[in-house]
């Protein structure tokens, strides 16, 4: 049976981009994503925060490393990922995150906490060396 691997997610950043490049010289950006759910439980209004990291590669990553900051909101479609590594001392570690197909920025929040001035729409997608 195939799979389906889809991820939309909107929420505000938790941090700064971090950019970087990898030896080939393509660019990567990490992102914090914090995306929060408001709901009910009787007569109490309860929020629930889920934190996610996302990676973004190529000429988007560069835009986000340029243009968004901690606080910033976008939209994040992309695909879920495992990535598997073992630590100097041997243990096995894994971790979940989301590598973007396209961010979208959100529009400035009126108080100026939302991060630098950019384009409205940023969704230059990029398929990482791998599946290209």
């Amino acid at each position: 049976m195939a799979g389906f691997n889809k991820v939309i997610l909107i929420g505000n950043l938790t941090r700064s981009p971090e950019l970087r490049y990898t030896p080939n010289g393509t660019p990567v950006a990490s992102l914090g994503l914090a995306v929060s759910r408001r709901y009910k439980q009787g007569e109490e209004l309860k929020e629930e925060v889920c934190f996610v990291d996302i990676v973004v590669f190529g000429k988007q990553a560069e835009h986000c490393g340029q243009y968004l900051s901690k606080g910033s909101g976008v939209i994040v479609d992309g695909r879920l990922q495992q990535r598997r590594w073992e630590t100097e001392d041997g243990q096995k570690r894994s971790k979940h995150e989301v590598v973007a197909q396209t961010v979208t920025f959100m529009p400035k929040r009126q108080d100026g906490s939302g991060g630098a001035e950019a384009p409205a729409h940023d969704d230059v997608g990029y398929e990482p060396e791998e599946h290209v």
